[in-house]
């Protein structure tokens, strides 16, 4: 490894040359499927933080609203299946694993099957294109904790830098924008507004990273290649309480605003997930479309990447990257293509507020939590 560039002080290292992979891993959030696992999935996602039953309780709705199953786990199985079939199409001709922080498989129980595979080095595919301590850091350190759970023949997990600026990312999603602009009236219309959204964090983490300027960096780009000129950023699925900052504003808030300076039509698009989960199904197609009813605006919601067949093979090609060496980084836009190895002190768990009950999952017990797929 040599240093490539420099944060400040801190320098990024990458990789150079070609290394060995066994194994391509797929890690997630993870969703219960079934009513009776919605309780111990979100006692999971809170273990060790003070969340009040009374909230899981409230969250717990939202998935016996859907017959207590999430939809993320037969998305990843839907993205493992298409990544198996194009990386036999045009390589690496790797196995691919999946494994959950959350809920299972979890990481554990995967990290354990590939050892008995005789996995020696895996590359990690996280489900999250951006950077933010819960959406890339803690994937990380829960990686390590799965190896160190594992067992001593744990394969080492190397993971794949954010792709918020790759090609195919970009790509993929101004499609699904323009997808669903067919759906709306006038959509290039002055009365018009195309607004992006990302899960929602602690004001005090999007601090620690990159976040906030890669979102708008992405949404910048998508809406240049879908031939949108009026566009803005909002945020969704905020689960701390009312005395810590959070970022701003709420989607919902932002469309009565819209509503009120005389924007009739909306196009939701979603661009913080990749795929089209609880948190996206809850706050987008149920609550935000009820705001647009009452207000009396156009609403269309874009679909996440899911499956596009441009974004799954931006996957292969970021796995590529490592397998088959080079220098080459594809990235478009003004910044640049995100280091192989993050620096040392790249977005570093930030220290929360003790009564928030959320020290290090911003995403709390909102749904299916900010780095999902």
């Amino acid at each position: 490894m040599r240093p490539s560039g420099q944060i400040g002080s801190i320098p990024i290292l990458k990789l150079v040359g070609t290394r060995r992979y066994d194994a391509v891993l797929l890690v997630s959030f993870g969703g219960p499927e079934r009513r009776e696992e919605v309780l111990p999935f979100l006692e999971n996602v809170v273990r060790g933080k003070a969340v009040p039953r009374e909230r899981l309780l409230a969250v717990a709705e939202h998935y016996y609203a859907f017959g207590g199953k999430s939809p993320i786990n037969d998305q990843n199985r839907a993205l493992v299946k298409a990544l198996r079939t194009e990386l036999a199409t045009r390589g690496p001709d790797l196995p691919v694993y999946w494994g959950n922080r959350n809920w299972h498989p979890l990481l554990p129980e995967t990290i354990r099957e590939m050892a008995r595979d005789g996995v020696k080095r895996a590359i990690a595919f996280v489900t999250s294109a951006f950077s933010s301590y819960s959406g890339c850091r803690q994937y990380r350190e829960n990686i390590a904790n799965a190896r160190e759970q594992a067992c001593s023949e744990a394969p080492e997990v190397d993971k794949i830098r954010p792709f918020f600026n790759h090609p195919a990312f970009i790509e993929s999603m101004a499609d699904r924008v323009s997808d669903s602009l067919a759906d709306l009236a006038s959509p290039r219309g002055r009365s018009m507004r195309v607004i992006y959204t990302a899960h929602s964090i602690p004001k005090v983490m999007a601090q620690t990273s990159a976040y906030v300027a890669q979102l708008k960096e992405a949404a910048r780009l998508v809406s240049e290649q879908a031939g949108v000129s009026s566009w803005e950023l909002a945020f969704q699925s905020r689960s701390g309480p009312p005395s810590q900052p959070w970022l701003e504003p709420d989607i919902c808030d932002r469309m009565r605003e819209l509503a009120e300076s005389g924007i009739d039509q909306v196009s939701v698009v979603p661009i913080g997930f990749l795929s089209d989960h609880i948190e996206v199904l809850h706050d987008l197609d149920d609550e935000a479309a009820a705001v647009a009813r009452e207000r009396g605006m156009a609403f269309a919601r874009a679909r996440t990447v899911g499956i596009h067949p441009r974004f799954v093979a931006g996957i292969r090609d970021l796995i590529a990257e490592r397998t088959e060496g080079g220098e080459e980084r594809p990235a478009v836009g003004g910044m640049p293509a995100s280091p192989d190895i993050c620096p040392v002190d790249c977005c570093p768990r930030p220290a929360m507020h003790q009564g928030a009950g959320r020290a290090s999952n911003p995403a709390g017990v909102s749904g299916a939590g900010s780095a999902a797929l």
